[in-house]
């Protein structure tokens, strides 16, 4: 039985991560023989707006630098809209700015971000034209559709629920994601983002929207575990967390 040390660069008002991450990894540890710690360190962020969230990435490399301390084994910067909001493909430049931050202080540690993930996780399922929910202002995610665009992605039909307190949209009920998701135009994409933030939980629901729409669904969450285990070099397959961890990919 091997054991891994999980690391994620969090903000400071996120409660979700911290949840559905380990939820997925434990529910793994039901089926499969690895098993996991995790370990943060927080970036200060409270509203979810261009100024706090470039701020909050400036603080990055010291997170970076604290966790190659306690030599995890991946780090998983966990703000999708954060790396998004620097600008189109910062993602493999944050990538690649944190690797060499916790190299310098002599840990080999794996890095990836939510970004970087959600991209490549609808890439591997093979899906192009997508539809996205966010709990983000309308600009915030007309950012994000931009982002994704750049990287070869076509959004077929986008949902804001503009919440702006990064605390409200951890508390926002996922029970309310499947009648949302009912009333998109998902019927000509490949694959659903439930979730494009990782802080909106979605875990819970993500079977019932795959079921409700007959589409794969991914969330940021899933897409950053999958990376994460990836890097890793393990099975990427998490019971109840959608097509992307089926083990199908």
């Amino acid at each position: 039985m091997k054991r891994y040390r999980i690391g994620q660069i969090v903000p400071s008002s996120n409660t979700t991560m911290e949840t559905e991450i380990p939820g997925m990894l434990r529910a793994r540890e039901m089926v499969r023989p690895e098993r996991f710690t995790f370990h943060s360190s927080r970036m200060r962020m409270k509203h979810v707006n261009k100024e706090e969230l470039a701020a909050m990435d400036a603080e990055s490399d010291r997170c970076a630098r604290e966790l190659g301390d306690a030599r995890v084994d991946v780090i998983g910067y966990a703000c999708l809209v954060a790396i998004m909001s620097m600008g189109h493909g910062y993602h493999r430049a944050s990538q690649e700015r944190l690797t060499s931050v916790v190299k310098a202080e002599g840990a080999e540690t794996h890095v990836v971000n939510s970004a970087g993930a959600l991209v490549d996780g609808v890439k591997v399922m093979g899906a192009k034209r997508i539809a996205v929910l966010t709990p983000y202002m309308k600009p915030l995610t007309d950012m994000v559709v931009s982002y994704l665009e750049n990287e070869g992605l076509q959004v077929v039909d986008r949902v804001s629920l503009e919440i702006s307190n990064n605390l409200d949209v951890g508390a926002h009920d996922p029970k309310r994601l499947p009648g949302i998701v009912a009333g998109m135009n998902f019927s000509d994409c490949d694959a659903i983002v439930l979730s494009a933030c990782v802080q909106m939980p979605s875990l819970p629901v993500i079977s019932q929207v795959e079921a409700l729409t007959r589409k794969p669904v991914i969330t940021a969450a899933v897409a950053t575990t999958y990376a994460m285990l990836e890097r890793l070099g393990l099975e990427r397959i998490v019971p109840g967390a959608g097509a992307l961890l089926s083990g199908a990919y």
